[in-house]
């Protein structure tokens, strides 16, 4: 009995002996995130806008964070296979996810089980705005005649997009109400062949950024007549915002970093630092300028806001899509 007490006893001296030893060196790991490269996961195929955005980002961070960044491209169901992967992992920071716009317009079209507050949202890193593009021999040169046109014709205007309940889509639908016009909304699989069926004449107008029309808009094939944002875009200060013409939207494609909500605040906040300082890094800016990318930086906490903000008015404008399944 005496013997079994002491064997009791020293078990449980050892145990807490152990813990106070494991304890410390627990938390002596987290504090040294990371120590092995980290995985990057972008929901868009290679050579895109999201590809280029990552591995200029990836290259800017090397300066600012102790392990590599490796660019994983995991494109698909507009960029919900990507997303998923990294919120079905370990949240320890070791697979970040590139969240796109469709994290807001998805939900709402009930096409995906998951929504921004499943994720702890690192940064904002890029924004274009949606730009209403014809052919440089249409009849319209303004915003106005495109509109006027449009409401005689209800319908009759062939719109392009980059698929189904895409940021372009919905773009094109925030217009229509905005505007009060009715187009004909002509989905495909990307931006680029939407501009090239309208180079072709098979549509009238795009409703992309103004990066996928740039080559064709300064080689004279095309004519931008506004864009879907705030203030007149960085390059394009020719061409108005449609709230300069009285019509209240800014709509654009975003694209940032998030990890899943369980991550430990000290991996997120790492994450936040070495992101900020890699955002402002001169050598990163004039990666996008050079992919025809906006930057458009944004910390965790207003992040956050403005994905709030877009959430409702993507629930608002999906409403007339009809696509909810």
């Amino acid at each position: 009995m005496v013997r079994n007490s002491l064997l009791r006893r020293r078990q449980l001296m050892l145990g807490v002996g152990s813990g106070l030893v494991l304890g410390p060196l627990m938390s002596a790991r987290a504090n040294t995130y990371p120590t092995r490269p980290v995985e990057l996961v972008v929901p868009a195929a290679a050579g895109g806008g999201s590809d280029a955005l990552a591995r200029a980002f990836a290259e800017s961070l090397k300066k600012h964070f102790p392990q590599p960044l490796l660019v994983s491209n995991k494109p698909g169901a507009s960029g919900s296979i990507g997303m998923t992967e990294v919120l079905n992992s370990r949240p320890d920071g070791y697979k970040v996810a590139m969240v796109v716009t469709e994290l807001v317009i998805l939900p709402h079209l009930g096409t995906i089980k998951f929504t921004h507050a499943d994720f702890a949202l690192v940064a904002l890193l890029n924004a274009d705005p949606a730009a209403i593009t014809v052919k440089a021999d249409a009849k319209w040169n303004t915003v106005e005649e495109f509109l006027a046109d449009a409401r005689s014709k209800p319908t009759q205007i062939k719109t392009g997009n980059s698929g189904n309940g895409s940021i372009w889509h919905v773009a094109a639908v925030g217009l229509e109400e905005k505007a009060n016009v009715s187009f004909t909304h002509v989905p495909f699989q990307g931006a680029a062949p939407a501009v090239l069926a309208l180079m072709g004449g098979h549509i009238d107008a795009v409703t992309v950024s103004p990066a996928e029309v740039a080559a064709n808009v300064r080689a004279g094939r095309l004519k931008m007549l506004g864009v879907m944002s705030d203030q007149r875009v960085s390059g394009w200060e020719r061409v108005p915002t449609l709230k300069e013409r009285n019509i209240d939207l800014s709509i654009a494609a975003w694209r940032g970093l998030g990890v899943p909500k369980d991550t430990p605040v000290s991996v997120v906040d790492s994450l936040r630092e070495a992101t900020r300082k890699a955002a402002e890094d001169p050598a990163f800016r004039e990666a996008l300028v050079k992919a025809n990318l906006g930057y458009a930086y944004l910390d965790a906490p207003d992040f956050n806001n403005s994905i709030r903000s877009q959430n409702e008015l993507f629930r608002l404008i999906v409403r007339k899509l009809d696509m909810k399944s």
